[in-house]
Formats: C-alpha cells, sequence, structure tokens
C-alpha cells in the first residue's frame, strides 16, 4: 500500500492574469487534503481500477494496449487521474522500467457532505498526489520541481490553458509567488518529443516558484458560499486582448509585486490594503469582459470584511466558491464570521499547509 496527499490551494491575488505566460500570483497551500493510495494489482487481472465517489458509475478502469502498453480507459479520457497515469506511464517506459498494474483509492477533503466542491483545487490536487503516489510506487526518485513539471504536462494535456498555479501550490505548500510558462509551447513540445524531453524543454523559461514568509500579524479567513464555480468556464469568457486586458494585466502583476513586498516587510496594513485593491481589478475585468466573478455571496463576504477593517476578494475564478480575507491582528475575526453565518457564508477555518521540507 502506498499512500499519498496534496493539499488545497486558494489565490490570494493574480488570477485570471496567471494564465498569460510569466505573469506572477500568490497562491497559499491550505490544510484540507486529498488523499491517494495505491495498492499493487494481481497481474493475472489485466487491469487497474481508480475509486473515487466523484465516479458515480463505479470505478473507473484502465487497462495496456496489448502492442505499445499505452494506458486506456473503459470511459472518459478527460480525466485528470488518467492523464497523470499516461505522463508517468510515458516517463516510466523512457527510464526502461517494469510497468505495473495498481489499483487507486481516492479520499477528498476538499468537498463537503453533499459532494459540493469547496473550490480548494481537487483536480490540481489529484494530480500531485498521484504523481507522488506513483512516483514512490516506481522509484522514480522524482524533486518537486520535477513532480511539479509532470503534474502541468498532465494537466495541459486535460485543461491547455490551465496556469499551474493550483499545481504549484499542492507541490511546494506554503504562500508562495508563482508565474506560468508558456504551455502552448510545452504541448507543442510533449507532442513531438515526449515527456522525458520536454520536462527540459526551453518553454519553461517564464516559469518561476518562489516561497513567501507567512503574513505577520494577519489572519487569513476563508468564507464558502456554497455554490460551487467552473474555473474553465470563467476563464474562457475573458477576452485577451485590447487595450483594457492589458490594463488590466499591469494591475494584476502591480497587485502582486505590492503583496509580495507587503508581506515580506511584515506590513500588515499594505497587505491589507492591496487585497482590497485586487477584488476592484478583478471587479473592472468582469465589467470588462461581461462575465461575473463576483457574485451577490462574494460581494457580501467582502464587504463584511471590509466594514470591520479587513481586506477581502473572491479566490480563484470567483463565480461562486470561495473568498479569502486578511484581518489584521488588532481586528477581530468574531465579527466578521458573525456576520458571514447571517449571509449563509460558511467559514472554512483553515490553516496554512507548510512549505516543502518543512517540520509539519
Amino acid at each position: 500500500m502506498i499512500r499519498a496527499q496534496a493539499p488545497g490551494k486558494l489565490y490570494i491575488a493574480g488570477e485570471y492574469a496567471v494564465v498569460e505566460p510569466g505573469q506572477p500570483a500568490v497562491l497559499v497551500a491550505v490544510d484540507r487534503y486529498l488523499t491517494v493510495q495505491l495498492e499493487v494489482g494481481e497481474p493475472a487481472a489485466g487491469v487497474g481500477r481508480v475509486h473515487s465517489s466523484a465516479y458515480q458509475r463505479g470505478p473507473l478502469v484502465w487497462a495496456r494496449e496489448a502492442d505499445h502498453g499505452s494506458i486506456v480507459v473503459e470511459h472518459d479520457p478527460r480525466d485528470y487521474v488518467i492523464s497523470t497515469l499516461r505522463t508517468v506511464d510515458a516517463l516510466r517506459a523512457d527510464r526502461g522500467l517494469e510497468p505495473a498494474y495498481f489499483d487507486v483509492h481516492i479520499h477528498s477533503e476538499l468537498q463537503d457532505t453533499s459532494g459540493r466542491k469547496f473550490g480548494l483545487g481537487s483536480s490540481a490536487a489529484v494530480t500531485v498526489a498521484m504523481i507522488a503516489a506513483l512516483d514512490e510506487f516506481y522509484q522514480l526518485h522524482l524533486t518537486p520541481l520535477e513532480r511539479f513539471k509532470l503534474a502541468l504536462l498532465a494537466t495541459i494535456a486535460v485543461t491547455p490553458r490551465a496556469s499551474g498555479g493550483d499545481l504549484a501550490a499542492s507541490t511546494f505548500g506554503g504562500w508562495i509567488r508563482y508565474s506560468s510558462p508558456d504551455r502552448a509551447a510545452l504541448a507543442e513540445h510533449l507532442h513531438g518529443h515526449g515527456v522525458t524531453a520536454t520536462m527540459d524543454a526551453p518553454g519553461w523559461a517564464p516559469f518561476s516558484v518562489r516561497p513567501l514568509p507567512e503574513p505577520e500579524g494577519l489572519h487569513l479567513l476563508v468564507g464558502w458560499t456554497g455554490t460551487p464555480a467552473s474555473t474553465e468556464i470563467l476563464v474562457a469568457g475573458v477576452q485577451h486582448s485590447g487595450t483594457s486586458y492589458q490594463e488590466f494585466l499591469a494591475e494584476s502583476r502591480a497587485c502582486v509585486e505590492d503583496l509580495v513586498a507587503a508581506l515580506a516587510a511584515g506590513d500588515s496594513s499594505a497587505a491589507v490594503a492591496v487585497v482590497r485593491r485586487a477584488r476592484r481589478v478583478l471587479h473592472r475585468l468582469a465589467q470588462a469582459s461581461g462575465i461575473r466573478i463576483e457574485t451577490d455571496m462574494l460581494r457580501d463576504l467582502c464587504e463584511i470584511a471590509e466594514r470591520h477593517g479587513a481586506g477581502g476578494k473572491p479566490s480563484g475564478a470567483g463565480g461562486g466558491d470561495c473568498g479569502i480575507v486578511l484581518t489584521p491582528a488588532a481586528v477581530s475575526a468574531t465579527g466578521i464570521l458573525a456576520e458571514w453565518e447571517n449571509h449563509d457564508i460558511r467559514h472554512l477555518g483553515l490553516l496554512v499547509h507548510p512549505p516543502e521540507g518543512s517540520q509539519r
């Protein structure tokens, strides 16, 4: 039995802009987890299975083509688990390791009891956890950076425009500053040269990930609106050209860099001001694109925070899911949480998942 976990994530600033190569964002990993367990299957069975409550029709069944050993799946191949299996299996084959069958069991804390997702990056978490488990299973001895790269290659095979910020947060933990690589160049290189060669391809050049200090004198509050949202649909609705979009990118970058500077300096009031500013940057993007990032409940969440002297904004694509609040130590969270409860906003009570390599 092999067991691996990956934490969920939240965007603090830079969402939407981060889909452009080199555009920065600030994210944090949180202590809600997705767990993957691998059980070695019987060789005679000739199949592996992926068990998860997300698969209502029963487990996904996967096998290998007789001629080439490629992974095939019984139903929907546009699935992050199967894409991860295929990506890691290509690396396994490149390294001359023997193929094997195994069953996968997935347990997630990133949704409520009815199965509604919190918006904490479950697709990223399952990809990262799967890669960690397969790394141990095949004894690949991957570094965290290599695990991230494999996760991104598996993800863009399903969602080509995915930024990878959620993968970075789940892989590296803690607070991070992240900027995305050129995924179109990576996808093209992957198609022509395969997984191993693409892990060192030049298309990674704009990518960067840097750990950030945990905010001093600030508390992170997370509220959930109870309405799941589709990141892909919302991001697809943004017009990625024109003067207003270029202005949005510049404003988003300025917010991220100012937040990074505030965190480095331990300046809690500056960090709160940046979060408020980032909310208004997203609001202008929504007006220009005609998409609804800030729902009524997210608006209430943010305005309640601001009335109490904190800074709040939607986290990620918006349209539902979560909002985040940075609260100065001098401001009591009690009043915010009481008002959230009156507006049917659920406090998730999340803590920061520690950075990679730290003591937990």
